[in-house]
């Protein structure tokens, strides 16, 4: 990288007034933040004065990231997580929801609604090493009235930190589930303790992450996405308290309301109770 200069008086300034200029007809909410994203864009150019060769970089980068996309990865949104785009997004959209429970990033491994289950059901579609939990709790809107038949899709990595569709050695739809709530509102599923995993550091998003001296890893966490009708949906995660990345998540998703600690119940099973409510739609 060349040595980064100040810039007293903006360079070539009247190419970035004409390149928002020439956008005068189009649609106004892509023409206001497009006439932001090229400012910005044209100031963080010049005050680094970017060399030809760190642009072609830059231009590959994004390259190598595109080839990185399929039906199961998704690199540009591994790319916003890690850049904590994704948190900033869901900060503005979900910052006065007036009680409801924290959102946080939805990540690149949701798969789509899964058949639903009967509620006490196991997500694991086959056996698995680690120690079996209890998910269990209600969810209300936000002035505590239950809400009967709200949809809860889940998921999350086996104890090997990856997700099924990483791994063609689990089962499709392997730790991944869809329940509706009771009358009462409440759920309950049963699964195994979540881990700890690093992200897919093996493309342009992972050679990033090392070259700014960070490291890949996510805290041990069950992925929730909550719908009920009237109501905003909540996509959120319950984290594992006591992880060591809880406080370095390589996406910035952990939130202290949303880490939970697992209690062990008369029968000796590791149980998590969380009651979830949700803000009203508009």
């Amino acid at each position: 990288m060349s040595e980064v200069k100040s810039a007293t008086t903006p360079l070539f300034e009247p190419l970035t007034d004409d390149a928002i200029a020439r956008m005068a007809t189009a649609e106004p909410r892509l023409r206001e933040v497009m006439t932001i994203l090229l400012r910005h864009i044209h100031d963080a150019v010049r005050e680094a004065y970017v060399t030809e060769q760190e642009w072609a970089l830059a231009i590959e980068f994004l390259t190598q990231t595109g080839k990185m996309c399929d039906g199961n990865r998704q690199e540009f949104i591994l790319l916003s997580d890690v850049l904590g785009i994704s948190m900033l997004i869901d900060a503005i959209n979900h910052g006065a929801d007036g009680g409801a429970s924290e959102s946080t990033v939805l990540g690149p491994f949701y798969a789509g609604l899964q058949p639903i289950s009967p509620i006490g059901s196991s997500i694991l579609k086959r056996r698995e090493p680690g120690e079996l939990m209890v998910m269990e709790g209600g969810i209300a809107d936000c002035d505590g009235s239950p809400l009967a038949g709200a949809l809860i899709e889940v998921w999350q990595t086996a104890p090997n930190g990856l997700y099924d569709v990483q791994d063609p050695a689990q089962p499709q739809g392997h730790l991944r589930a869809t329940f509706q709530t009771d009358e009462s509102g409440a759920y309950r599923f049963e699964t195994v303790t979540p881990v700890s995993y690093a992200i897919p550091d093996d493309g342009p998003v992972g050679r990033l992450l090392d070259q700014m001296g960070r490291h890949p890893n996510r805290p041990s966490h069950i992925h929730f996405m909550i719908t009920a009708p009237g109501y905003r949906r909540l996509v959120t995660h319950l984290f594992i308290a006591g992880d060591p990345y809880l406080h370095s998540d390589a996406v910035f998703g952990v939130k202290e309301s949303l880490i939970v600690t697992p209690v062990e119940d008369d029968e000796g099973r590791r149980v998590v109770r969380y009651d979830f409510k949700l803000a009203k739609d508009g």
